[in-house]
């Protein structure tokens, strides 16, 4: 036959974690004990956040200003938004930690962190007046980049220390 289970989910399953429901398998041969449910977890993907682990990435777009003089922005996380400060001189592809904001931890206490990658959103449309201010910063020595750089996984290795 055929019949529903209602399981009480622990929160940080994730996908290829399992449980087993005593009882409610297939009915053994000769009138023996039924068998044993086994539920695989298989998680769907988010719209918004990547899961590493009990740690979450996301993508942030800030405005060149932000990333130039600093400032803090909303971040969506799992519970809400939450306040980031962008420290002065970020750079592009740079991750910022928000302590604790990822997937609780399963069978334990705490939470993973969010990480939170910068994207640095260029205008595509300016006036006149935008050209002009732009052509001035861009003779002063400030304005040019310098050579080299780490990999979007070096800059992740050293936000999470391994």
């Amino acid at each position: 036959g055929e019949s529903t289970v209602k399981l009480n989910i622990p929160t940080g399953v994730a996908s290829g974690n399992y449980m087993a429901v005593e009882g409610m398998g297939n009915a053994a041969p000769s009138s023996g004990p039924s068998g044993d449910l086994v539920v695989i977890f298989d998680e769907k993907e988010h719209d918004t956040f990547e899961r590493h682990g009990d740690h979450i990435v996301m993508e942030m777009p800030i405005s060149f200003t932000t990333a130039a003089l600093g400032g803090t922005v909303e971040v969506p996380t799992l519970d809400g938004a939450a306040k980031l400060k962008v420290p002065a001189g970020t750079q592009p592809g740079k991750v910022l930690k928000i302590k604790g904001k990822g997937i609780p931890r399963l069978h334990a206490s705490g939470r993973g962190d969010q990480l939170v990658r910068i994207h640095v959103w260029v205008p595509t449309k300016l006036d006149n007046n935008d050209k002009e201010l732009l052509e001035q910063l861009g003779k002063s020595d400030a304005f040019r980049a310098p050579e080299g750089g780490k990999s979007f996984f070096a800059k992740l290795r050293e936000t999470l220390g391994v």
